[in-house]
């Protein structure tokens, strides 16, 4: 396959690709799968970066991946990567959300070193893919490589300032191609074991659970997928990071990680989201705790792509009753709509709707969003929600939202603004959102030089300004942050930066900002990666009776280590200090410490071990699990955990009892389990 220039897109746009890495592309296919061949040239083969890892954990190596909107309608492309050790890697892209790398499919990918280079196979079953058959079926193919040691990345075709994979792709096209019948059964069957501590020198009977569940897909047509899952097991393999949780004002981000709610997900998402404004996602379905059946409907018409989510989540209380009213029941109901459709490119309109009820409480909300490219600089979106809100007990509650995005983008400025509008009572459940009742713009700006230097890649000077009126907080807000970034080989960028500010809080304007902020990143030698961040100055201790002016201060360092192609060691550690400034007595200072160990035997099995510390809540957690998995969905997994705590209990003596415990046992162990998990994907 011919594929002329590759050209970068990242850190810079616009230089052609060397020929020492020139790329040569075969693609073939036959009635179950599509073929791609890669033979990615390296004039110094012995440089090429490349671990045996699990999926989605290989960004810093060198890979070869593709973007495949195999629909052809610009709305939803497949993106599959793979490394020269063939772990993958894999992302639905959409035109609201972008890269979804929480969804795994199902493909194969196969890799080897080569005295040249590396070669990369990847295979791609129908079934895998959306499209509608035919004699010629058209689908838009983007194809990336980067280049670990300089840190560049390559596209074919290329990717304009400002563009992406829907806007310029090449066009593929097959004969006689036609789709093949989803049809799969995913059978689960987890088992674990609990104990609790009951006291320093007691434990409580250990409790067990069976839980059995099953998932399916049927495709109804070439472009639609139902999927359905009973008694699902959404237990979680993957054990959320620890994150300073100490004087939040708003809520702490953790990601989706549960298989049934990861696929496809981007799909739902709206225009505008996530980046630097209020509201990070219109769906967040960790909001869906403990699900007793869930549904999912998706496909596309034409150039319309659309998804239905519904789950029945169980409730830990009975429900209120109303006569007449067989909508309170006792479990929290969910629904979720979303419909898109494609104009031209990644253009598109789209309207979304979701409904909660649980115990006597409804929400609703209905809106719509735009998404425009006049050009290839300048793009804009726009988005409206309207909620509405009903309880058993209360009057109604009503409100709407509203934002506004333009971005314009050259290889030399950028540009992105957006205004967004909060009524006090919006109100939308399944959305991860700050605040409301405020009205408020912001702006980042940057300009790039690009040095002819051996290590400098490039110098960007930006700023961020924001301004908005909080009508709970009864104030107004500001902030200004100006700083200088710069992107050097190995993959490396160091930003520095200073900001000012003000914002209200219990009706009192606090300063808020960083005297100094520093952070940065680089691949400093083949086998070791380090980051780091440093920063701080006034803040704002969030306290609803008595808030006050205090000065914070912050530093991470992480490590990870990667002395063989197996072995992965990261340490990351964390500390916060808040103190008042007119005293100096110290508030709180939290110190945060999270180990992973990860020993990947292959692409399909891994053992790994966690090691977390957190002291504001005087905890450590410990994790040990080993994982295989096939493909997604085929995967066994077994797992041990035990949580830590301080000081647990009492420690003084009883009369006649066993003596008291050595004062130096601080921690101690508080709950212990074993998991088991075992599911089985099929395919017919």
């Amino acid at each position: 396959m011919p594929t002329g220039q590759w050209v970068s897109y990242n850190p810079n746009r616009g230089d052609k690709m060397p020929d020492a890495y020139r790329t040569e592309v075969r693609v073939a296919y036959d009635d179950r799968n599509i073929y791609f061949a890669f033979h990615c040239f390296d004039n110094e083969p012995d440089k090429i970066r490349s671990n045996v890892s699990k999926r989605d954990s290989s960004f810093n190596d060198d890979w070869i991946a593709i973007s495949l909107d195999s629909a052809g309608t610009g709305q939803a492309a497949y993106h599959l990567f793979s490394n020269a050790s063939a772990s993958q890697m894999d992302a639905l892209n959409t035109s609201a959300s972008g890269e979804q790398f929480d969804a795994d499919m199902v493909w194969f990918s196969a890799a080897r070193r080569t005295s040249d280079g590396y070669i990369v196979e990847l295979r791609i079953p129908l079934q895998t893919l959306r499209f509608k058959g035919g004699d010629n079926v058209g689908m838009n193919l983007v194809m990336f490589r980067k280049v670990s040691r300089i840190g560049y990345s390559y596209a074919w075709p290329e990717l304009l300032p400002g563009q992406w994979v829907f806007d310029s792709p090449s066009r593929l096209v097959f004969g006689n191609l036609q789709p093949r019948r989803l049809v799969e059964i995913l059978p689960s069957v987890t088992y674990g074991i609990n104990q609790q501590r009951e006291s320093p020198r007691a434990w409580r009977d250990a409790d067990d659970k069976y839980n059995f569940g099953a998932s399916a897909k049927l495709g109804i047509t070439s472009g639609i997928t139902l999927d359905g899952t009973v008694n699902p097991d959404f237990s979680q393999v993957e054990s959320d990071a620890f994150q300073v949780q100490v004087n939040q004002r708003f809520p702490v981000f953790f990601s989706e990680k549960r298989p049934f709610f990861m696929e496809g997900m981007g799909l739902f998402n709206i225009a505008g989201t996530g980046g630097d404004g209020n509201m990070r996602t219109a769906v967040h379905t960790r909001r869906i705790v403990d699900p007793i059946y869930g549904s999912k409907l998706t496909g596309t018409l034409g150039n319309t792509a659309f998804g239905v989510l519904n789950a029945v989540d169980d409730s830990p209380t009975p429900p209120f009753t109303i006569e007449g009213d067989p909508f309170d029941v006792a479990n929290k109901v969910t629904t979720v709509a979303r419909v898109s459709h494609a104009l031209q490119r990644s253009d598109y309109v789209g309207g979304i709707f979701t409904h909660t009820a649980h115990e006597g409480r409804r929400n609703f909300v209905a809106g719509g969003d735009l998404s425009l490219r006049p050009s290839a600089a300048h793009s804009l979106s726009a988005t409206f929600l309207t909620t509405r809100t009903t309880r058993h007990d209360a009057a109604a509650l009503a409100g709407n939202s509203a934002q506004g995005t333009y971005t314009f983008a050259t290889r030399r400025w950028f540009s992105t603004n957006q205004v967004e509008h909060y009524d006090r009572d919006f109100a939308m459940d399944t959305a991860f959102y700050n605040r409301t009742g405020f009205t408020g713009a912001w702006t980042f700006s940057e300009v790039s030089f690009y040095p002819k230097s051996s290590w400098l890649q490039r110098v960007h000077p930006f700023v961020f300004a924001m301004y908005a009126r909080d009508r709970i907080q009864r104030g107004d807000e500001d902030f200004v942050h100006s700083g200088l970034r710069l992107n050097v080989t190995r993959q490396g960028f160091l930003n520095f930066s200073h900001g000012r500010g003000h914002e209200t809080f219990q009706g009192v304007k606090y300063r808020t900002g960083s005297d100094f902020n520093f952070f940065g990143n680089i691949q400093l030698l083949r086998w070791l990666s380090l980051h780091g961040n440093y920063g701080g100055g006034p803040a704002i201790y969030y306290d609803e009776t008595e808030p006050f002016q205090g000065r914070s201060r912050r530093f991470s360092v992480s490590a990870t280590v990667q002395p063989n192609q197996h072995l992965s060691q990261n340490t990351e550690f964390n500390r916060t200090r808040f103190w008042r400034p007119e005293t100096g007595v110290n508030v709180y200072t939290v110190n945060i410490v999270n180990s992973r160990t990860t020993y990947q035997f292959n692409t399909h099995f891994l053992v790994r071990m966690l090691a977390r510390y957190d002291s504001s809540q005087n905890r450590v957690l410990t994790d040990i699990l080993a994982s295989y998995e096939f493909v997604p969905g085929t995967v066994f997994h077994a797992g041990y955990g035990s949580l830590y705590e301080k000081d647990f209990g009492s420690v003084e003596p009883v009369p006649g009892g066993a003596p008291p415990l050595d004062p130096r046992e601080k921690y101690l162990v508080v709950n212990r389990g074993l998991f088991l998990k075992a599911s089985y994907l099929r395919r017919f």
